[in-house]
């Protein structure tokens, strides 16, 4: 028995705590759902209340709007009343206007009625006085207007008669005194150098024993650089002077310049003459385009390109009967600035033309045309104003002037030309005599180079030796020395001098 109470007492114990944990439970559930209810019931409230609040907002928003449609209809409906009136005042106003215009055009109807019947009128009693006028003078209309028209014709060609033969004696009075005054007052404002170019230069010497360096173990010193520049080398008893005799200006002056720096450099031998004269001729041609580039700057001239530039210093080295021609030609192009401006004429086209005028004795060339024709041809290709061609060509009037520049380039050429002191005949007689000698040695075949030397008396000759042999040499010197006897006139007699050598050089690496 025992043994059943020890185990229904257990028992009994876990079936109550079971009930006791499961009433527990129960409370507690029953705890929860009454919270909830409690939660969802404070929701249901809660959102009731922001219900009614956001439809309260909702209408207090629609009654805003509402008025403030009703105010903007109210404005709109005011402001179309405005319109409504304004245009019926502007209709009223059309109304009248249109009633005022139609009242004019009534009275202009009847008036021009009026003044038709008038006209009407008028034409009818006109042609009854012109009939009666015919009748009277026995002449028609055109008749009368055509003898009328006569006599004032010939009135008024007897009126402008008088005043042209007026004006032409006025003119021809004054027209010498105005012309005097405006070249006085050119010639008077013109200040240029006067330039005498000569045919000999002097380098002076540190002592007499340069002489015999610069002439050289047998003379071959001297022979190199005569031949070379193509100068006579003077070396007689001056004291501590050497001579170079030249017609030509730009072989003396590489001649002379040469022969300094090597008495300066104290080497003097045929390889360093060939150096030296190398390097002169390269300066001297800088320094024909330099000499260019300066004209230009002082007459305030541009767009002019760089053979044009160097064709005007080449000028530099050139005379004409003794005057420096770019000399000249800067002094004509001061001239005619001048007069341009005296007479209203273009004063920039005429310094350009005059400028210009003599550029083609700048010109190397074999052509038959003169120097007013090379130019010509020149500034065509540099694309000048066909105005400054015709100035160029003109100037010694191998063209007719076609503008007022053209004539003042002619003008300012004579002055500077006839002024006193400008020109040297003689000179330049000797100059054109020494250039002839020269022309006609290298019109044979095989020359290439000539020089003429000792002021005319000596022609040197280089000959191709590869085109002219030594017999050739001979008989060649015979035909050019029959030409110069046929084609010129000179005193004395000329030596020509034929020079042909062959020469090799080879370097040792």
């Amino acid at each position: 028995m025992n043994w059943i109470i020890w185990i229904i007492l257990p028992l009994a114990g876990l079936t109550l705590g079971w009930t006791i944990r499961w009433l527990y439970a129960r409370f507690q559930l029953t705890a929860s759902e009454q919270r909830a209810e409690r939660i969802k019931q404070d929701a249901i409230k809660e959102a009731d209340a922001k219900k009614k609040e956001i439809l309260l907002e909702a209408k207090e928003q629609v009654i805003r709007d509402r008025n403030q449609l009703e105010r903007e209809t109210r404005e709109r409906r005011a402001e179309l009343q405005r319109y409504e009136r304004r245009v019926l005042q502007k209709e009223e106003t059309i109304d009248k206007k249109t009633a005022q215009i139609e009242k004019t055009e009534q009275v202009l109807t009847d008036k021009e009625r009026d003044l038709q019947e008038r006209d009407n009128a008028l034409g009818m009693e006109e042609e009854r006085y012109r009939a009666e006028l015919e009748r009277i003078s026995g002449l028609t209309v055109d008749e009368a207007k055509a003898l009328i028209i006569q006599d004032l014709e010939s009135e008024a060609k007897h009126d402008a008669q008088g005043l042209i033969n007026k004006i032409e004696q006025e003119a021809n009075l004054s027209a010498e005194k105005k012309a005097r005054d405006v070249l006085i007052a050119t010639i008077q404002r013109l200040s240029t150098e006067v330039t005498g170019e000569v045919t000999v230069a002097t380098v002076t010497l540190p002592n007499d024993e340069m002489k015999g360096r610069i002439i050289g173990r047998e003379g071959r010193n001297i022979r190199t650089l005569e031949t070379m520049t193509g100068v006579d080398i003077i070396i007689d008893d001056t004291p501590e002077a050497v001579v170079i005799s030249c017609f030509d200006p730009v072989r003396r002056e590489i001649a002379k310049i040469a022969l300094e720096r090597l008495i300066t450099d104290g080497r003097i031998h045929p390889a360093r003459i060939e150096e030296i004269v190398t390097k002169v001729t390269k300066d001297i041609s800088q320094k024909i385009f330099e000499e260019g580039e300066k004209v230009l700057f002082d007459l305030g001239i541009h767009n002019i390109n760089q053979e044009a530039i160097r064709t005007l210093g080449r000028l530099y080295f050139r005379t004409s009967y003794g005057q420096n021609v770019l000399y000249h030609s800067k002094e004509v192009a001061i001239i005619a600035g001048i007069l341009a401006a005296e007479i209203g004429a273009n004063r920039e086209l005429a310094k350009r033309g005059a400028l210009l005028h003599d550029i083609g004795k700048g010109i190397e060339s074999d052509s038959d045309l003169n120097h007013a024709e090379i130019g010509m041809d020149m500034a065509r290709k540099m694309g000048e104003d066909p105005r400054i061609i015709n100035a160029i060509g003109s100037h010694h009037n191998d063209i007719e002037p076609s503008c007022i520049e053209s004539v003042l380039v002619q003008i300012a050429d004579a002055i500077s030309a006839a002024r006193p002191g400008a020109r040297r005949e003689t000179l330049d007689n000797y100059v054109k005599r020494l250039e002839n000698l020269e022309n006609i040695a290298t019109g044979f075949t095989g020359v290439d180079k000539a020089f003429a030397i000792q002021a005319g008396r000596e022609l040197r000759i280089i000959v191709n030796n590869e085109a002219v042999n030594d017999e050739e040499s001979r008989d060649l010197a015979k035909q050019i020395a029959k030409k110069i006897e046929n084609d010129l006139r000179y005193p004395g007699r000329i030596k020509v001098t034929i020079i042909r050598e062959t020469r090799i050089t080879e370097y040792a690496r």
